[in-house]
């Protein structure tokens, strides 16, 4: 057949006798005319501008303008597209019919398609270079279109052409898409006027784009970027070859900023205010309802389109195969209807992911608006409000953890409030009319089921809060057992705290069983109500209708009731959290509307304080304060002396009275005038360095900042930190003890350059030696030298000559005020009250040297401790490689398959093999089902009983296996839950002591937290997910092949995409993962910090800062989650495309093979599903390996060794009462912390008889703890040996020993529970047994008089007691034991002289018959032991009685005492 425009089987075609525009091939070619117009022209610029801008793809972003009417014209043009592709079909199908070829049918159709996708291109190119005048082309282009075009239209009006002819139709709608580009491109002209006038106008680009720190361009990019997320690529293909980190994701759009978002809703807000109490709903809606409809009309578009599947499914099964072209006849040609489903398909999923980003970025700006609200009311709480407990830290915490995450999920949700009633109802419609009344019973039977999954969603919650009650419990008896390990391993008392957790977390787990029964059922229902549904409509079809059931009305109906299922599940989530927020919205207006402070504007004007009364305060009384000078104040605990200072600085409810400031305006100018520097009597950090809490945002000055830090005596404590002044410190950082936090809060009033200082009992935490120097040098030099105004509450009398002024208090009344002469004269009762105060001289002992001890302690291990996190980062390689990129990149993008395996082992090979196989019978009878539903409706005249009974029979197996599996699945993971959690408990338990001495507390406790409760709860869902998706893909994949084997061809290539995908995704959604989660807890710190140093804050006039502040943290906080919420977008656009590859190609290699119909419909049916579980398969893969992370980091700590508990000597051979004597030979010992250490005690020889008391004592790290811990065992002896009464203890079991020695530690240590289990908790004593022990440690009476005597409750580390009191509780417990052997390791460093003098007595009349080895902090302490031993470096230096070594001048102990002295 030769090729010709006009064809050559008619002689009239070339024939133009009736006028030129009378031949249809003539007006044909002329609409040729304008396409090679524009690609003659627009290819030469776009040549030249990509060769002289070869880097025109990474092109500066900050020349992105959109040009007017830019959104418009990319629809339009893509609807041109989509004509000239119906275009083409109809000329195509048209030219079939033909004798010969008729090129005139579809080339100019085809030449129309290339020329719109090049101006498209054209257009943007110019777009990006911002060159408006290169238009003109397109303007031209447009106008010889929209004319050939209309010459042909009106040629078919002449002809009489009907209007259901297709060509009449595609030819009308062109001239209108014509005509409308025109108008476009017109009004480009119109407003930025780059041609026809004088002065064109210039544009900036929007201000975002100028800053280069903006990497979110969503905003700015054009449609198809926008629908596509192509911006994105740059970010996840870099994430490939180095992590994301918080610079590569830049700063927030200012449109999305917090701070924007803010302004919008506080405006919404406070409009209503005057009328009516205003409605944070109302406030919601007119900020945020625009997107929110935007969002909702996607959704309906996406909601509409996905009904284009069972349509079209039921078109192509039905397969006519005539063709004469009217409209109707062309939308049944099945390749036609096979593009018009794969373009319905991307429409759709693109619609829908627009919907999903446009809620998730207005969820995300509510959010930071309602976090930003919230701010800044508790900037303006007043502090009564927090103090009376109106509102606890807790509710604020929970306000802006919970509240504002409820209310932001709810917008995500909330378009299908009213998007899935409409998507129901049209889908009922559509199978009544596709199978009558039986589609009505399958609609029932899902309508009837679906209120059962809010019932189960309900009962989940609840599950979950009982969950969350026991693993707090289990967490805070963990966090018991780390803390006082050391003593629980000299005890031997591991076993008994190790049950009591595990006892916990059996409830714990009973509770977690609930949750996953009801998991398990809830993904059961979503499983079984379709295949019950389906099963309802056939059973009832076929016995009530006479027609037997075709292909194309059983598929059809199959994918309208996966459509229909989705929507019912859903709905009981989106109920779920509507009440959610409804309850969140109600608390956010109880708070907005809580009490604030009053407006502090006094502060600025006429520093006299005059007649104040107030709520707090009984009595009304005048009180001055004179600038520049010292005012103290004092008076007994609670007689309102902070409550004045509060009331200074207005944080107190006024009832009468003012308080006037009077601030004079000789002084320096540079002073903040209205900032008070206040600190509080409690002292309030920053999570940040000790130099950011110092400056607290004031310039940085080193000679100030060093004359500060002398005069508080921190520099010893700074040079103790890792990281010196600048260590992080604060709730995250490292814990300081009272006295260091208060310093340092002292510091900070200091430092600040203020005239007014309020100093809240600042000496409180101080021991005497600071609290003197504090006052010289701190207050007498630095603040009175720079003549500033300080008040100081005080209760140390004995500075009370240095005051200026002096206000005496008594129960929130002025007692006296004046100078120390005046109240000498005026009230000698007082005076001389005061007298015997300050003569009484601070029985405070050396507190200071202590709590840096502490802090040298915790610190010491630190440089292990990083090896160890380190460690934990990196995965353990097999193989030693070179730390190269291509290393770290093929760890960073391989799946952990190896923990997988550990994970899914350690819940037992059995439920292993039992999932499996019930996951892929269960997924073999749903592929049998349809299968069977395939053959039934294929055949002619079949057997309807038998093929109901099978059918009946499959679908009710069906249904059973979907229960079997979703059980085995969760059970599955709460045994792998339990056995992991178990391993670790007494891994940790059985530990060596190094190893809690290099961990810190923080990571062993995490494993016990975060990654228990991912494996408790997060694991198992996903892994179900996982495995579902997985399986869902493969069989539909298994399925299209066996009915059009071609389609396997095809899959390879779909498949290569398809990894590649998933490959670079998991990559950057990790990073961004972690991202997100990382920038969170900043945030909520803050928040809690703030709440917690209102006072502070508002006294500075910092409000501002920390606002900014919190602004910063949220937009990081957003930026990061909207990234990954962009990534999911990209991912899932992507996979929804491959989708509607997949389906396009079953479609058309179906068709061409033209098998049964039945198989064709079963084909199409899967390829659709596909679409919807690819993605889940990548995100649930993603998430899975974050997860993942969990189990590897408690596999970590499993390969850890215990301490070795088997001695060679049963115990039973050891003697009952061993030691009876209590004599101890130590013979040539050597000792290590580690094999890889130094010894720290080298050949140690000495004797101790039975009964002795020895003293032992040397510098710190002589070596003489590590002594003590030799008697245990808690250290390697890997020379010599220590032998008690005969048996050396390296030979009998660890446990035995342990529990026969006692021992007092340094640090005292109590545990949560009753008097009674702290002295006994193996419960072997009488009661009498315990009060003659509490009677020896002279506790007996206070004990009597707590309620319940010993069933008292001792609260978590013993806080309800003093430091002395818990030394003697120690001492108790060692008594209760009766071993006759007792170590006590500097059991006398923490406690005072009075404590001390009793624990002498005790050890020299109740421990007189038992030998006592006492290390001593102060020397004085064993004057009168029988023996003593001077150690360094590891050796004995000396070894006598106490006598004799005095007796020699110049030996050690003599200097020592004479030191002690």
């Amino acid at each position: 057949m030769r090729l010709a425009f006009c064809g050559n089987d008619n002689a009239s075609a070339y024939n133009i006798s009736a006028g030129v525009l009378r031949n249809v091939c003539f007006v044909d070619a002329l609409n040729l005319v304008p396409h090679v117009f524009l690609l003659f022209i627009t290819f030469p610029i776009l040549f030249i501008g990509w060769g002289s801008q070869s880097s025109k793809v990474q092109i500066h972003h900050n020349t992105w303008l959109h040009f007017p009417g830019h959104n418009l014209r990319w629809i339009l043009t893509f609807t041109l597209l989509f004509v000239h592709v119906c275009e083409i079909a109809e000329g195509i199908v048209s030219d079939t019919q033909m004798k010969s070829r008729h090129l005139h049918l579809f080339l100019p159709a085809i030449m129309g398609f290339v020329a719109a996708t090049v101006s498209i291109v054209y257009y943007h190119n110019i777009e990006t270079s911002n060159f408006p005048k290169l238009l003109l082309a397109l303007f031209l282009y447009w106008i010889m279109a929209f004319v050939t075009k209309t010459i042909k239209l009106v040629r078919y009006c002449q002809d009489g052409v009907p209007f259901s002819q297709l060509r009449f139709c595609i030819t009308g709608i062109m001239v209108i898409l014509y005509g409308l580009l025109m108008a476009v491109e017109i009004n480009v002209i119109r407003v930025r006027r780059y041609v026809f006038f004088m002065n064109p106008q210039k544009v900036k680009p929007p201000e975002d784009l100028q800053d280069l720190g903006v990497r979110f361009l969503q905003p700015f990019v054009n449609l198809l970027s926008k629908a596509t997320y192509w911006w994105m690529n740059t970010l996840i293909i870099s994430a490939h070859k180095k992590p994301v980190d918080l610079k590569a994701i830049g700063k927030l759009p200012i449109a999305m900023r917090a701070l924007t978002n803010y302004v919008c809703l506080k405006e919404a807000y406070e409009e209503q205010k005057p009328n009516r109490s205003p409605s944070i709903w109302l406030a919601m809606y007119s900020a945020f309802g625009r997107p929110i409809l935007l969002s909702s009309t996607f959704r309906y578009l996406a909601d509409l389109l996905g009904f284009a599947g069972p349509l079209c499914i039921s078109g192509i099964v039905k397969d006519p195969s005539n063709s004469y072209l009217s409209s109707e006849e062309f939308l049944r040609n099945v390749y036609v209807l096979a593009v018009l489903l794969f373009l319905a398909l991307i429409l759709q999923r693109t619609f829908l992911q627009a919907s999903y980003y446009v809620t998730t970025e207005t969820g995300i700006n509510l959010r930071g608006a309602l976090l930003a609200m919230i701010y800044n009311k508790i900037l303006r709480l007043s502090t009564s409000n927090l103090s009376m407990g109106e509102m606890t830290l807790g509710q604020i915490n929970n306000l802006v953890a919970i509240e504002t995450n409820q209310l932001m999920w709810f917008l995500f949700l909330c378009p299908n409030l009213w998007a899935m009633p409409v998507q129901i109802i049209m889908g009922v419609i559509l199978l009544y009319n596709l199978l009558g009344v039986s589609a009505l019973v399958g609609a029932a039977v899902i309508v009837l089921l679906a209120p059962i999954q809010y019932f189960i969603a309900t009962k989940l919650a609840e599950a979950q809060k009982s969950t969350l009650d026991y693993s707090t419990e289990r967490l805070k008896k963990t966090n018991e057992i780390l803390k006082g390990i050391k003593l629980l391993k000299l005890y031997a008392w591991e076993h008994i705290f190790c049950t009591s957790v595990e006892e916990t977390r059996m409830k714990e787990l009973t509770s977690l069983k609930t949750f996953a029964l009801h998991t398990s059922l809830s993904i059961f229902m979503n499983a079984a109500i379709p295949i019950a549904a389906v099963l309802a409509t056939f059973v009832t079809y076929a016995y009530t209708n006479d027609k037997p059931l075709q292909p194309a009305q059983a598929f059809a109906s199959l994918s309208l009731f996966h459509i229909l299922v989705t929507p019912l599940f859903l709905l009981s989530t989106v109920v779920r959290f509507a009440v959610k927020a409804i309850i969140s919205v109600q608390k956010l207006n109880e708070f907005l509307l809580s009490d604030e402070i009053g407006d502090d504007s006094w502060r600025g004007g006429d520093s006299s304080v005059n007649c104040v009364f107030f709520s707090f305060l009984e009595n009304v009384f005048v009180i001055l304060i004179i600038i520049g000078q010292m005012t103290m104040i004092v008076g007994q605990v609670g007689c309102g002396k902070s409550s004045l200072l509060l009331a200074i600085l207005g944080e107190m409810q006024t009832l009468e009275g003012k308080v006037h400031w009077n601030i004079l305006q000789t002084l320096e100018k540079d002073r903040n005038r209205y900032s008070v520097a206040y600190a509080a009597q409690k002292p309030w950090l920053l999570n940040a360095t000790v130099e950011e809490n110092i400056i607290f945002g004031s310039p940085f000055n080193k000679q100030r900042y060093k004359a500060v830090t002398d005069a508080c005596s921190l520099q010893p404590d700074i040079d103790l930190l890792p990281f010196g002044d600048q260590t992080e410190i604060g709730e995250r950082g490292i814990n300081l003890s009272g006295g260091q936090r208060q310093r340092i809060c002292v510091a900070r009033a200091l430092y600040q350059n203020t005239n007014i200082v309020f100093l809240d009992d600042p000496f409180s935490a101080l021991d005497i030696h600071l609290s003197d120097h504090l006052m010289q040098e701190g207050i007498l030099k630095f603040l009175q030298e720079d003549k500033r105004t300080l008040v100081l509450v005080t209760h140390k009398l004995q500075y009370l000559p240095h005051a200026d002024w002096i206000i005496a208090m008594k129960d929130g009344m002025v007692l006296r005020e004046g100078t120390l002469k005046d109240i000498q004269n005026k009230d000698i009762e007082l005076y001389e009250h005061w007298k015997t105060l300050m003569n009484r001289q601070d029985q405070e002992l050396e507190k200071t040297t202590l709590e840096r001890k502490t802090l040298r302690r915790a610190m010491y291990p630190r440089e292990s401790k990083s090896q160890l996190e380190d460690e934990d980062e990196e995965e353990e390689e097999e193989e030693d490689e070179d730390d190269n990129m291509s290393t770290v990149l093929r760890l960073r993008t391989k799946m952990p398959w190896k923990t997988c395996w550990r994970y899914l082992t350690s819940g037992g090979f059995f439920l292993l093999f039992l999932m499996i196989f019930s996951k892929l019978l269960k997924h073999s009878v749903i592929v049998a089902i349809d299968y069977w539903l395939a053959t039934w409706t294929s055949m002619d005249n079949a057997n309807e009983t038998y093929h109901v009974a099978v059918f009946s029979i499959l679908s009710g197996a069906g249904i059973v296996l979907c229960l079997i599996t979703s059980l085995t699945v969760e059970w599955m993971g709460l045994t792998a839950a339990k056995n992991l959690h178990h391993n670790l408990l007494n891994k940790i338990i059985l530990g060596p002591i190094r190893f809690f001495d290099m961990t810190p507390l923080g990571l062993i406790l995490n494993r016990f937290s975060a990654d228990t409760n991912i494996i408790d709860q997060h694991i198992p869902p996903t892994l179900e997910s996982l495995t579902r998706s997985t399986l869902l893909c493969l069989s539909a994949i298994g399925m299209i092949s066996y009915a059009t084997p071609w389609f396997l061809v095809a899959l390879v290539p779909l498949g290569i995409a398809f990894y590649f995908i998933q490959k670079y995704f998991r990559v950057a959604s990790k990073d961004l993962q972690e991202l997100d989660d990382s920038t969170q807890l900043p945030l909520l710190c803050h928040f809690s910090e703030t709440a917690e140093g209102l006072t502070t804050i508002r006294a500075f006039r910092h409000e501002a800062r920390f606002k900014q502040r919190m602004l910063e943290l949220t937009d990081t906080n957003n930026i990061a989650y909207l990234f990954l919420s962009a990534a999911n977008r990209w991912l899932e656009v992507r996979t929804d495309y491959l989708g509607a590859c997949i389906v396009l190609t079953a479609a058309v290699t179906s068709i061409t093979e033209g098998p049964n119909s039945g198989f064709v419909g079963l084909g199409l049916l899967y390829a659709l599903t596909i679409t919807n579980y690819l993605n889940w398969v990548v995100r649930n893969l993603a998430d899975l390996e974050v997860q993942m992370g969990a189990v590897k980091k408690v596999h970590s700590f499993l390969n850890m060794e215990s301490e070795n508990y088997d001695g060679y000597l049963d115990p039973s051979q050891v003697p009952k009462d061993w030691p009876q004597e209590g004599e101890i030979k130590i013979e040539n010992l050597c000792v290590r912390y580690e094999n890889n250490l130094k010894p720290v005690l080298k050949h140690v020889k000495a004797y101790i008889k039975p009964g002795q008391k020895v003293g032992i004592c040397g510098r710190t790290g002589s070596g003489k703890s590590s002594l003590s811990l030799a008697f245990f065992r808690m250290v390697d002896i890997f020379d010599g040996r220590i032998v008690i009464d005969g048996i050396d203890i390296s030979k009998l079991p660890l446990h035995t020993l342990r529990s026969r020695l006692s021992i007092i530690l340094q640090d005292p240590i109590l545990f949560s529970g009753s008097i009674r289990f702290n002295l006994d908790p193996e419960c072997k004593c009488t009661d009498d047994r315990l009060w003659e022990a509490l009677e020896i440690a002279q506790l007996k009476n206070m004990v009597k008089s707590l309620p319940g005597g010993l069933d008292a409750m001792v609260t978590e580390g013993g806080e309800n007691f003093s430091v002395g009191q818990r030394q003697l509780f120690c001492l108790a417990r060692a008594f209760v034991r009766k071993s006759s052997i007792l170590i006590m390791d500097e059991a006398t460093a923490s406690i005072d002289m009075a404590t001390e003098n009793i624990l002498q007595k005790v050890v020299m009349t109740a421990f007189a018959d038992r030998t006592v080895v006492t290390i001593a902090h102060r020397v004085h302490t064993i004057l009168t032991a029988d023996l003593v031993i001077v150690m360094k470096r590891g050796n004995i230096l000396e070894y006598d009685t106490p006598e004799n070594l005095l007796s020699q001048e110049d030996g050690i102990f003599a200097s020592f005492v004479r030191a002690d002295m």
